[in-house]
């Protein structure tokens, strides 16, 4: 019996084999016949289409709806760069490979045209160093086939030199693997990446591993850190502090539940990562932490920048709530959340609008009649909400019309709800952008900016190009700088979308891109 048992193992490991084979076979065919079956060449024809013995700045329009894009500020002037992304119209997936910049005074954009550049992608990590006249490295990220049937990760590092205007690319042994969705932080003479993933068109895998770039000597070490490691993810937070330890929070981990059935997973978990200078060589360790303040709610996507003083800001993010196994449910998520690194202590920021002038008249003829006390109480609430700029866990913006201040205790998530939260008065509510995930946001001498992200419209994938700038010393309301529209975004609808879509026409629902 035993042998027999084996032997129709082996038929049915044989069988499933077979069977694989001949779906690898019939995607190469499918490949094929779109001109995909060569992703190496697909990227080499790009390279050559673009290539350009051009060099110089111009200025251009704002850039074309993107996603995966990088955005960083610029080390010395009042700039934000921005470089490479993707863009899917539902049909047909573009990929970009160049560099942009924003002047921040005059509200203008220029592109750099360069001979030599790091071929097109997404989903890559970028960091900005003062060192040698300015510096932008890039690693990884992924080149995605017109119909998103192929895709190709990168390994490569790039570095660009802001004073002469040019890229390099750094060919040094030992690097990571090829991955997009990683993190990748700056800190001290050294480049850190952490996780993110690997697809192919049969499998997929996410990693937990740590690798350092030396950016004296120009080599790579992985290292194998001790203490509570993180599971394999992508897509996290990871920031660096100004003591030299790291903090990573959350991320995304995509499993299998059986066969071509997968299930995604939103992580809530915080650590630091800290590293031993004084010994020889250097200590790593991981030490998990339990996240205080309020947090928030389950999701991914959620785009980060970080700011002086151990403070990082963290804007929108996606819930994706499984109903069942064909139908996906999202919650596009539009609060802002700022993290105290230092003590791992989330605060969610309610914008409180511009103060009404009635109540700056008021505070004033206050203070002129010498009423200490009742202007005393006034001023301490003004002087938490400079210290603390919490909001509630809601989008709802507190506006009150009399001429007091107000105090809040937004809803905990965690067991010490021990914050409050302090808004001015005001006439109106505060403006905030539509919900997304993945947006790109920075910092730059005390602005946070948030461009462009991607949200869903039933079955349309949106990206978007819209642009904002937010003061946060202020933390008043969100300055548009280019709104949101839909004069610019396109969808190529598939048959079933158009099935659905003449059943709700018939029905009379209105169902545009402006909801939510």
């Amino acid at each position: 019996m035993g042998k027999k048992d084996k032997k129709k193992g082996k038929g049915a490991e044989k069988t499933a084999l077979k069977t694989e084979r001949k779906t690898l076979n019939r995607l190469k065919k499918e490949l094929a016949s779109k001109g995909e079956d060569d992703i190496e060449k697909l990227i080499s024809d790009y390279q050559e289409k673009h290539k350009t013995d051009v060099v110089g700045e111009e200025l251009c329009p704002q850039p074309s709806p993107r996603s995966g894009f990088s955005l960083c500020h610029h080390p010395d002037k009042d700039e934000l760069v921005l470089f490479g992304g993707e863009y899917y119209n539902g049909k047909v997936t573009t990929m970009f490979n160049d560099i942009h910049f924003y002047n921040i005074k005059k509200g203008q954009w220029s592109i750099l045209h360069t001979p030599v550049k790091p071929p097109p992608r997404c989903a890559h990590q970028a960091v900005v160093l003062s060192q040698k006249g300015g510096q932008l490295w890039i690693f990884g990220g992924e080149f995605i086939g017109p119909s998103r049937s192929v895709f190709y990760h990168y390994k490569d590092l790039w570095v660009f030199h802001f004073a002469e205007k040019r890229w390099e690319e750094i060919k040094a042994p030992g690097a990571p693997p090829s991955r997009s969705g990683h993190r990748m932080v700056a800190r001290r003479k050294q480049i850190v990446i952490f996780g993110g993933f690997r697809e192919t068109v049969q499998d997929y895998k996410y990693y937990n591993d740590l690798y350092v770039f030396d950016l004296d000597t120009y080599t790579w070490n992985k290292i194998e850190a001790v203490g509570k490691i993180p599971s394999f993810r992508s897509g996290c937070l990871f920031a660096p502090l100004v003591d030299g330890r790291m903090l990573l929070y959350g991320g995304y981990t995509k499993e299998k539940v059986k066969k071509d059935v997968d299930k995604g997973i939103s992580h809530t978990d915080m650590y630091y990562l800290q590293v031993d200078e004084k010994s020889v060589p250097h200590k790593w360790k991981w030490n998990q932490v339990k996240p205080s303040g309020i947090p928030p709610s389950i999701r991914c996507g959620i785009s980060m920048a970080v700011a002086p003083n151990n403070l990082a800001y963290c804007f929108g993010g996606v819930y994706d709530d499984d109903v069942d196994e064909e139908d996906l449910n999202s919650l596009f998520h539009n609060d802002l959340y700022v993290l105290e690194m230092e003590k791992g202590r989330w605060l969610p920021v309610t914008l409180h609008g511009k103060s009404s002038r009635t109540t700056r008249k008021k505070r004033r003829k206050v203070r002129d009649d010498d009423m200490e006390e009742d202007y005393d109480e006034s001023e301490k609430v003004a002087e938490s909400l400079e210290k603390a700029k919490l909001g509630d866990d809601s989008n709802k913006v507190v506006t009150k019309t009399d001429d007091v201040f107000t105090v809040k205790i937004g809803p905990s998530t965690s067991a010490t709800p021990e914050s409050s939260a302090c808004a001015l008065s005001s006439t109106s509510e505060a403006f905030s952008p539509k919900g997304r995930m993945g947006a790109g946001m920075a910092v730059k001498s005390g602005i946070l900016y948030l461009y462009g992200g991607i949200f869903e419209d039933d079955e349309r994938q949106v990206t978007l190009s819209d642009f904002y700038a937010l003061d946060t010393h202020k933390l008043d309301e969100w300055r548009t700088i280019v709104p949101f529209s839909t004069s610019n975004l396109e969808w190529f609808e598939s048959e079933s979308e158009d099935s659905s879509s003449e059943s709700d026409d018939s029905s009379g629902d209105d169902d545009g891109m402006e909801s939510e």
